[in-house]
């Protein structure tokens, strides 16, 4: 009777909700894996309307051949936003540069790439510092100037394709590469997909300035108060 009892609290809790059916991933699925061989490692169920993302899975007939871009963790909906083409999947821990786009490389430090947990086939919110200007008279200033801009590779100071470590995660230590050792004090180095004009004022930006990203994915609302001062921050 425990056993029963237990098994519907779900629904139960759900009774009065308005739900809707999408898969969600129950075991670890390494990057490059296709729709066809998910299996056991995805299940279908209930969830509020309200916490669905706008591009969760309910059909995994829907993803065809695509395969996954990332690795994808216990608990998370699966999106059909991580899913690409297999051709896509330049290598491990590497997605294809849409095609119009150019690719530009940023050295960060752990701390402005979201403690590390960024990998390819992210996007992010991409935002941009700089410090006063005497002779403009320009005040500190920072923007969060662009959205949902693509990773298309991750990669440790020594070039190495970083690839999302669970015992790291387990333990707290943020890092990305399964060898702890190999980056310490090293930052990551970032490789962003953006038009042309946006590269060069990403790179304006690391060369004078100083560049954050904020994990910013599909269902993200895009939002910005533009250019924040500290008369901004204090308002």
């Amino acid at each position: 009777m425990l056993v029963f009892y237990v098994q519907g609290a779900d629904k139960r809790a759900l009774a009065n909700t308005e739900t809707e059916e999408v898969y969600v991933i129950q075991k670890e699925i390494p990057a490059g894996t296709t729709a066809a061989k998910f299996g056991e490692s995805v299940i279908k169920k209930a969830v509020p309307k309200s916490a669905i993302a706008a591009d969760s899975v309910s059909s995994l007939g829907d993803l065809g051949s695509k395969v996954s871009s990332i690795e994808f963790v216990p608990g998370e909906q699966l999106l059909a936003s991580r899913m690409i083409e297999p051709n896509a999947l330049v290598g491990p821990g590497r997605v294809e540069v849409p095609t119009g786009l150019q690719e530009v490389t940023l050295k960060l430090p752990i701390e402005r790439v979201v403690g590390g947990k960024v990998t390819a086939g992210d996007t992010v919110g991409v935002m941009l510092s700089f410090k006063a200007d005497e002779k403009s008279n320009a005040p500190d200033q920072t923007q969060l100037t662009f959205h949902k801009v693509l990773v298309t590779a991750v990669q440790d100071a020594s070039g190495a394709i970083t690839e999302n470590d669970s015992s790291a995660s387990k333990e707290g230590s943020g890092a990305l590469n399964a060898n702890k050792n190999s980056n310490q004090g090293g930052g990551y180095l970032v490789t962003l997909a953006r038009s042309a004009v946006d590269v060069e004022k990403i790179v304006y930006a690391a060369e004078f300035g100083t560049v954050y990203l904020s994990k910013e994915p599909s269902d993200a609302t895009e939002g910005t108060s533009g250019v924040m001062d500290r008369g901004g921050v204090f308002k």
